[in-house]
């Protein structure tokens, strides 16, 4: 069970790690222009470059606390965030018709819940 949950958490970190680093560094306009980035038309540039560093802490809040044995608490509590941003992915997703990243991003809330459930 345990390697199961490190890969669990370890794609979720990912996934996690390349969507900050994207919203985080990739101009909005250029993110508006793909597709699933739509949404940050609307958006502030401050917005979604804040989404982009709750993402990049959330890749290291997932792994640096078991790794390094502080506060490994802080793991299913970040799944658990993670859980949250995904819902509000969802919505949004959802609003925009863009279905399949809805069910992309239950899979990544799925995920979460495994490693939440899993690390408490």
């Amino acid at each position: 069970m345990n390697i199961a949950l490190w890969i669990g958490t370890a794609l979720l970190a990912a996934v996690a790690l390349v969507g900050g680093v994207t919203k985080s560094f990739v101009p909005k306009t250029r993110l508006a222009a793909q597709h699933g980035g739509e949404w940050t038309e609307k958006a502030s540039v401050g917005f979604v470059k804040g989404i982009g560093a709750v993402e990049i802490l959330a890749a290291v809040g997932l792994i640096m606390p078991r790794v390094v044995g502080v506060a490994p608490v802080m793991v299913p509590v970040t799944a658990l965030c993670w859980v949250a941003l995904m819902v509000g992915a969802m919505v949004t997703h959802g609003r925009l018709g863009q279905f399949g990243f809805v069910a992309l991003n239950m899979v990544y809330l799925a995920l979460a819940v495994f490693v939440a459930a899993g690390r408490i």
